[in-house]
């Protein structure tokens, strides 16, 4: 990136049309002293250079890879409305693409050069280029006159000067005039005078004194040279007629007139006055003032000449921007014959004046500008150009209005209208940006442009159906390609981003595909059927179908679809048992007797139809002439209309027509031969077709059995130990035991030890101090150490007991202590540059307990940057480390430094953060800085982006669930509770429920915002007998989302045939059969003699027949200082635990019917002491 540097090059070339071209490159790099961020390119090239001429390297100047040329997009745009040069994008040329004639392009200026840009993209930047244009020697020096006459006296003095007519040339510098040749003669010669920039001619100088009457008329030739190499000339012939004496000239009172003028001075306006003398007297003296004209300035355009004052005035339009000044020569002549003259020079100077508005110009303008361009993108080149000169035409542009832009100053008056916010086609399409220039005069000027900025469109917005879920409702049987339903979403993007496709995405189950049952046309969103549905299958199934537009990449979104099947009336009524339909004649016996309304039969039928579909209605048809029975219309009860008489016949066939309610209506007919009969005794129940169950082995019977073997087999093990045990027993239940010791260990335990076993005793966490009793004996004390449970004191001698057994109690731990930590939480600083398996000490956890209830090991809770390493060595040093997993990352959100605008670095889900804090600073730039902070609460709203959830037992995945009710249930029977939960949070999560029915149906209700499902009156013969509902449930979000889940109800005739619903699970229906009663009373019978012997056994136990235990109920024995014994009766319950290996007998009760003796104090919490030896008597008891 090049910054403040300008490049100058120079490129000349000599010739035109095939002559040979020189190149010279001269490169020479300045720093600038302004700030700025453009690159000054200077190139310089000759005019008239053949195309394809190369300026310069712009790949190489701007230090730019060739190969990167293309992909930069370089091009060269020309602030002029004709472009003179390109750039060849494989080697990085700027050439000549186009004739230069300097002449054209810059008239009457010293320096003329061409300003182009360099534009290259992927990054933007911008390159000034100045393309010096060198002049070339292709024109001639031209005079406006071919003849000039002068008159000139004989008397003329030699060394009179005669101002000769300057020649033009239209090249410039070297190549401009820079001589004159006069023609060789004997009179006069040659005087060029330079007068800098305003002045420079060529006067003729007298050099002979002339004599008319040798020669009145002189002939010359004045030739014109420039610079150029080789020189061009031009030639002025000059006729000299010698005329005679008037021998004073006139003489103006000095050499150079100096005035200013204003520019748009009105006509008239007065600028100055010259004034000339003249010697001589009479009409010799007599002086007329003129204008000369010299080159291409006529001063007579402008300005007017008193020839009788001298005065001069303004008689054109003054521009300072044409002129800033005018070079005006002036002659004074007098009337003499032969007259005499003399010119003099008049310099006007043109005062500025603020008369020129700014001229905006628009350059590469890049319309249309893609709605995602980034923030700094460049839409145009702006160039602000005022003629006017100072301050008058120093430039300032901006832009007017809120508008997405904003201007960037380039260089000096080069600007780049940016994008500066967001860009949106679906808001906005059009931009028109108003750009305003002001000068710098007083007052200032101002002009504006209106630049059109159209946005293309990106692929920004995915398709949007109406609505979430989308109900299609199709008749069964209906023809198969029939579109049923025609989906369309739009898509606010246009063209190819807005053309959408259709495509369907899950099927109805996972082995049944969508696109086996319907398809979709990509381009219309038709959903075309591919099958004829059947109510009586398949009721209802859903389906997603995606919109994918054609962008890049293409967006989409999906609609659920839940396509209803209406059904039609295509199956005929079905006569149930013991009556058929299929041309069999039945047969049902009345008593003659028989009263009117008699119940004769019931007919019944079923419609696999649906709603009025399946609404049956029975009609009866009776022989011509008999009128003896009617039949319920929606019940189907045959019954006698009057009674019988004698002139009845003694069977009557009827026909039952039974019909339902569609369009048309389908039927079915059975006939029913009713015979009469003398009593009632005569009548049979016809149980026609009706299958006889058979009982089987069930499941049922299978697990009775095992039940009855399981308990059989128990009972059997349990009383086969319980004679072991007691076998095993012996009358000397003592003698095995020899010298029992208790003994303490250092760490506080207890052990009772004898022979060959140990068994270790400990107390449960409430024993009490007085639970811990000592059976002394009168024998002689001896002396014991402290016993303590706590663990602070020792026991190192024995205690000898009567048997001579000891006894050795170990107090075990138990894990009442949890780990705890010192400190309550520890906070670690830790830097985002952190790198991954850098480690952290914590904080080492505590625990009272020992052995196996000490800490173990440490547990870090769920999350994705850290890891625990615990280091174990030992309990005593088992630390652990917290170990950094993966780079952590603060980017939320970015704040800018400038304007303090706070940018989200990521998108937030409200489900996974609702709300987050952090501190912002603001920093002056002062020596020594303040600052200030202030605390922002970033709370993350809800959007509506998670739709309802059925909950158990309950499916929404397409499949139809079931609920009985029986057919006496009451209104407001409890049929089912739908229950839904949203991940959402407030409205979005407030699910409201709505229950759809079969047109005509008008049964059940459901809560609102309960979701029971409930009845609304009972049930009548005309209901159906299968409820098909479906429930929407919807959240309040905007836009709502929803879910829905279908239920069957099915109406029982009693409560006894409903079963809970357990869907997806098959439930085998058992019958409770004979041998299932025998099977359970066998199961109880077992179970009540094993619970019998069991008390009997316990109760023989708690019968023994020595009175010394029993005198004892759970007796306490507490020894008191002054070595008295007492026993008391208590209530409290003392845990004692032993080792695995301690058998039942080793398990001892000393009583003590002795009187008591001396005895020390057991104390358990290690405040007392135990001193004394107490032997227990021989006589004992054991359990």
């Amino acid at each position: 990136m090049f910054e403040n540097v300008y490049f100058f090059h120079s490129v000349a070339a000599m010739g035109r049309a095939g002559l040979t071209v020189t190149i010279w490159i001269q490169i020479t790099a300045l720093l600038c002293l302004f700030d700025g961020s453009a690159a000054q390119l200077s190139f310089s090239v000759s005019e008239e250079v053949d195309k394809g001429t190369v300026v310069g390297n712009l790949a190489k100047d701007l230090q730019i890879n060739v190969d990167e040329l293309e992909k930069r997009d370089l091009r060269v745009v020309s602030v002029n409305s004709k472009t003179y040069f390109d750039v060849d994008l494989k080697t990085g040329a700027l050439y000549v693409c186009d004739r230069i004639d300097r002449e054209e392009l810059c008239p009457n200026t010293a320096k003329c050069s061409l300003n182009i840009e360099a534009i290259l993209s992927h990054p933007m930047h911008l390159h000034r280029i100045e393309v010096q244009i060198v002049d070339i020697n292709d024109n001639a020096p031209s005079f406006r006159e071919r003849e000039k006459t002068f008159n000139i006296s004989e008397s003329s003095f030699t060394g009179e000067r005669y101002l000769l007519p300057m020649a033009n040339d239209a090249d410039t510098g070297s190549n401009s005039v820079k001589s004159y040749k006069l023609s060789p003669n004997d009179y006069f010669s040659l005087d060029v005078q330079s007068g800098g920039q305003h002045s420079e001619s060529a006067e003729l100088v007298l050099q002979k004194s002339l004599d008319r009457e040798k020669q009145s008329v002189i002939h010359l030739t004045l030739t014109a040279l420039d610079g150029g190499k080789p020189a061009r000339s031009g030639t002025l012939k000059i006729v000299v007629h010698v005329m005679d004496i008037n021998d004073n000239a006139p003489v103006f009172s000095q050499p150079l007139y100096k005035a200013q003028v204003t520019e748009n001075a009105p006509f008239q306006t007065s600028i100055l006055t010259v004034t000339a003398t003249d010697l001589d007297e009479g009409i010799n003296s007599e002086i007329v003032y003129s204008f000369i004209e010299r080159g291409n300035f006529n001063p007579e355009a402008m300005f007017s000449i008193n020839p009788d004052t001298g005065e001069i005035t303004v008689t054109g339009r003054i521009d300072y921007e044409e002129n800033t000044a005018y070079d005006i020569r002036v002659q004074a002549k007098d009337k003499g014959t032969p007259s005499r003259s003399v010119h003099g020079k008049v310099l006007v100077e043109v005062t500025d004046v603020n008369d020129n508005v700014p001229e905006i110009i628009i350059s590469s303008l890049m319309s249309p500008v893609k709605e995602d361009s980034e923030i700094g993108t460049v839409v145009a080149l702006v160039t602000v150009t005022d003629k006017d000169g100072g301050n008058n035409g120093l430039t300032t542009a901006k832009i007017l209005g809120m508008v997405p832009f904003k201007l960037k100053l380039n260089y000096k008056n080069y600007y780049s209208l940016t994008v500066d916010g967001s860009l949106d086609r679906e808001s906005v399409s059009q931009y028109n940006a108003t750009i305003i220039a002001s000068d710098g005069g007083s007052p200032p000027l101002s002009s504006t442009s209106i630049i059109p900025v159209h946005i293309s469109d990106v692929n920004d917005n995915a398709p949007q159906f109406s609505e979430p879920v989308i109900n299609v409702y199709v008749k069964e049987n209906s023809a198969v390609g029939a579109t049923v339903f025609t989906i369309t979403a739009v898509d606010p993007d246009m063209e190819e981003n807005a053309k959408l496709t259709y495509a369907s995405l899950d099927g109805i189950s996972k082995s049944i595909p969508i696109t086996s049952v319907v398809n979709i046309n990509s381009e219309t969103g038709d959903i075309i059927s591919l099958q004829s549905f059947n109510y009586e299958e398949l009721k209802t199934f859903q389906f997603k179908v995606q919109a994918t537009d054609s962008g890049v990449p293409p967006l989409s979104s999906n609609v659920t679809v839940n396509v209803f099947i209406l059904d039609e009336n295509d199956n005929n009524p079905t006569i149930l048992a013991p009556y058929s339909e299929h041309g069999s004649v039945n047969s049902e016996s009345i008593p003659y007797s028989a009263e009117a309304g008699y119940f004769v039969a019931k007919i019944r039928a079923v419609d696999a139809d649906s709603g009025y579909n399946a609404l049956l209605s029975y009609h009866l048809s009776e022989p011509k002439g008999n009128n003896l029975f009617r039949i319920g219309t929606s019940t189907g009860e045959i019954r006698t209309k009057r009674r019988m008489s004698d002139n009845d016949l003694k069977t009557h066939p009827l026909l039952v027509l039974v019909s339902d309610n569609g369009e048309p209506s389908l039927s079915a007919t059975v006939s029913i031969d009713v015979v009469v009969v003398e009593s009632t005794a005569d009548i049979h129940t016809q149980f026609r077709h009706v299958p006889i169950k058979e009982d089987s082995f069930s499941d049922l019977n299978l697990y009775l059995l095992i039940a009855i073997v399981s308990v059989s087999l128990i009972f059997l093990l349990s009383l086969i130990s319980l004679i072991a045990v007691k076998c095993h027993r012996t009358d000397g239940t003592f003698s095995r035991y020899s010298a029992p010791m208790i003994t303490t260990h250092p760490d506080g335990s207890w052990s009772y030890s004898k022979s060959t076993q140990q068994y270790d005793v400990c107390f449960s966490s409430d024993t009490l101090k007085s639970d811990v009793v000592v059976f002394p004996a009168p024998f002689p004390p001896v002396d014991a150490e402290l016993i303590s449970i706590n663990g602070g004191d020792t026991f190192t001698r024995t205690q000898t007991l009567p048997n001579k057994e000891k006894v050795r109690v170990t107090i075990l731990d138990i894990n009442d202590n949890a780990p705890s930590f010192r400190i309550p939480g520890i906070v670690l600083n830790v830097s985002e540059s952190a790198f991954p398996g850098e480690r952290f000490t914590l904080a080492k956890a505590f625990d009272a307990d020992v052995g196996s209830y000490s800490v173990k090991g440490y547990k870090l809770s769920q999350n994705e940057h850290f890891t625990l390493d615990v280091q174990n060595g030992g309990e005593p040093t088992m630390s652990a480390e917290m170990m950094l997993q993966k780079a952590l990352d603060r980017s939320v959100i970015n704040v800018n430094s400038e304007t303090g605008d706070i940018i989200s670095l990521q998108s937030f889900n409200y489900e996974e953060l609702k709300t987050f804090q952090f501190k912002v600073q603001a920093k002056d730039s002062g020596v020594p800085p303040l600052s200030s902070n202030v605390t922002v609460n970033v709370l993350i709203l809800d959007e509506n982006d998670n739709n309802p959830t059925i909950l158990a037992p309950y499916s929404e995945h397409g499949s139809v669930n079931s609920e009985s009710i029986p057919y006496s249930a009451e209104a407001g029977y409890f049929v089912a509770k739908i229950r839904a939960v949203d991940a959402d949070s407030g409205y979005n999560a407030l699910l409201s429920y709505h229950l759809s029915e079969p047109k005509g149906n008008n049964l059940f209700r459901i809560g609102t915002s309960t979701g029971e499902i409930r009845t609304k009156r009972r049930m009548s013969d005309n209901d159906l007998k299968t409820h098909p509902l479906l429930v929407l449930v919807s959240d309040n979000g905007e836009p709502s989302l929803s879910a829905t889940v279908s239920i069957d109800v099915v109406v029982v005739e009693s409560t006894a045939d409903i079963h809970t619903q357990f869907r997806h699970v098959p439930i085998k229906e058992d019958s409770f059969s004979d041998l299932n009663l025998y099977l359970l009373i066998a199961i109880v019978s077992v179970s009540l003699v094993f619970l019998l012997s069991l008390i009997s056994l316990i109760a023989v136990k708690c019968h023994r027949t020595d009175g010394t235990f029993s005198r004892y109920s759970a007796p306490m024995i507490t020894t008191h200082p002054d070595g008295s014994w007492s026993y008391s009766k208590s209530t409290q319950q003392y845990d004692v635990c032993f080792s695995s290996d301690t058998l039942k007998s080793d398990v001892v009760v000393f009583p003590a019917p002795f009187p008591p003796v001396d005895a020390e104090l057991i104390s358990i919490n290690g405040g007392d002491t135990f001193t004394r030896t107490q032997t227990l008597p021989n006589k004992e008891k054991s359990w």
